[in-house]
């Protein structure tokens, strides 16, 4: 059930008014959020009066911000929340309540999904637009990657990492009390042993050592190709369990093996190309546990291929985050250019002046499309060496000076702000990583900007 606001707690009023005082940005960001249209998307999360009541939206958004603005973990956050006094006035939580469970938040986060979090963007970037302090005369966008949370992969890893997770399940299914008497063979420390003899192979540092880890990569997926000989037969009798007993766990469980022996497949058709030579392969799997995480090219010396999302941010003239998108994989810049500028129009009811990005955007249909749009000067760079004119004229360079400031945006919002690596697994949660955080810099960046 929908909680709006919490229980008035009159213990405030007995504190010293230093004490009851906020500090500046979060008295500023506190008169912010007192608006409806934040509690809005959370209307079709929860219903008005039926099921358990959920923690106070007006607390869950302020404990939203504290997190992300802070880098901070939801334990970390409950125990910081409950320490400070200023803190939980500012998520309005009263002195003698508790401070909602980490578990809690989690679920709540779970539940609302990355459409509500879409939702909060838009609703705070409309509060400026209406106050003339979002006005997006100029625009400038990028494509940067936000890296998944899994280590660097490998062959042998993964299979490894298949064949642990499926004995691992199966162990769950019979201690659920399904395909107790179904023979399996939990191959985990024989692929664990082969994994740790290619780390010893790997210092050798000898021309050999390539030779040795293929055939140890093959071992491991020989181990692979016979556990899922043997889970076929605890699937389908975890199956037939299910039908006479219906169970919600064990429900999971059937379905998480399913998608795991579907994953291992699939790495051992991978392994099997590469060890053929076969070096390239297109929408490579790189992880069971975020299987929508690819791997990532963007022509960088110090990281030549990343494993995880690309996200496109758009930025105005006055450093607001007014659109931004996630995408898994690397798709093509230049389509996504003019999507951005019309979300960004509809934002603040008219096309920006000013629209600058890299060669990646630069085509001559994007050029045309942006002027039926209304826009005045458009900075898209051609690839390769500038031989227009106009690219080197006066105007252009400073349009092409000025878009190199989202770099610097960009690097603040992974050092500052947690954009760098999202903990949420698949593209649903790396979406609503991501809009939460930029949530909390246009949050903040109100605040600096009324000041």
């Amino acid at each position: 059930m929908l909680r709006v606001a919490g229980v008035q707690d009159t213990w405030w009023d007995v504190l010293p008014e230093q004490v009851r005082q906020l500090p500046a940005e979060l008295a500023r960001i506190d008169a912010f959020l007192d608006d409806e249209r934040f509690i809005a998307p959370w209307r079709a999360v929860f219903a008005e009066r039926l099921g358990r009541s959920s923690a106070p939206v007006e607390t869950l958004l302020r404990l939203l911000y504290l997190k992300h603005r802070y880098q901070l973990g939801y334990e970390t956050l409950c125990r910081e929340v409950a320490d400070s006094l200023s803190w939980r006035r500012f998520c309005r939580i009263p002195l003698a309540s508790p401070v909602p469970h980490p578990t809690t938040l989690i679920k709540l986060m779970r539940r609302s999904g990355a459409q509500t979090v879409e939702q909060l963007n838009p609703v705070l970037l409309g509060k400026p637009a209406e106050d003339k302090l979002l006005r997006c005369r100029k625009l400038r966008i990028d494509t940067t990657v936000i890296e998944a949370d899994i280590d660097h992969p490998t062959d042998a890893n993964l299979l490894e990492h298949g064949v642990r997770k499926i004995g691992r399940l199966v162990r769950q299914i019979k201690a659920a009390g399904a395909a107790r008497r179904t023979r399996f063979r939990d191959r985990s420390r024989s692929a664990g042993r082969r994994l740790k003899d290619i780390s010893r192979t790997l210092r050798r540092r000898t021309g050999k050592a390539l030779g040795e880890i293929d055939r140890i990569t093959g071992e491991i997926a020989t181990l692979a190709r016979a556990t899922l000989r043997d889970v076929a037969a605890v699937e389908r009798n975890a199956r037939r369990a299910l039908g006479k007993r219906p169970s919600g766990r064990l429900t999971h469980l059937v379905n998480e093996l399913d998608e795991t022996v579907a994953g291992t497949r699939r790495l051992l058709e991978q392994t099997a190309s590469r060890l053929a030579g076969i070096r390239t392969i297109p929408d490579r799997l790189v992880s069971l546990a975020d299987p929508d995480a690819r791997p990532i090219r963007k022509g960088k010396p110090q990281h030549p291929t990343q494993f995880g999302y690309t996200a496109l941010v758009a930025e105005d003239e006055r450093g607001f985050i007014v659109d931004h998108q996630m995408h898994s994989g690397n798709p093509p810049d230049a389509p996504q250019l003019v999507p951005a500028v019309e979300r960004a129009t509809v934002l603040t009811g008219r096309p920006p002046g000013t629209v600058v990005a890299d060669r990646g955007f630069g085509t001559a249909t994007n050029d045309q499309a942006l002027n039926v749009l209304g826009v005045q000067r458009v900075g898209l760079q051609r690839a390769g060496k500038p031989g227009k004119a106009y690219e080197h004229s006066r105007p252009f360079r400073r349009m092409r000076n000025w878009r190199v400031g989202i770099e610097a945006r960009i690097s603040h919002l992974k050092r500052s702000f947690g954009f760098r690596r999202t903990r949420l697994r698949r593209l649903t949660g790396a979406q609503t990583w991501a809009g939460l955080w930029i949530f909390a810099y246009n949050l903040q960046r109100v605040t600096v900007l009324s000041r």
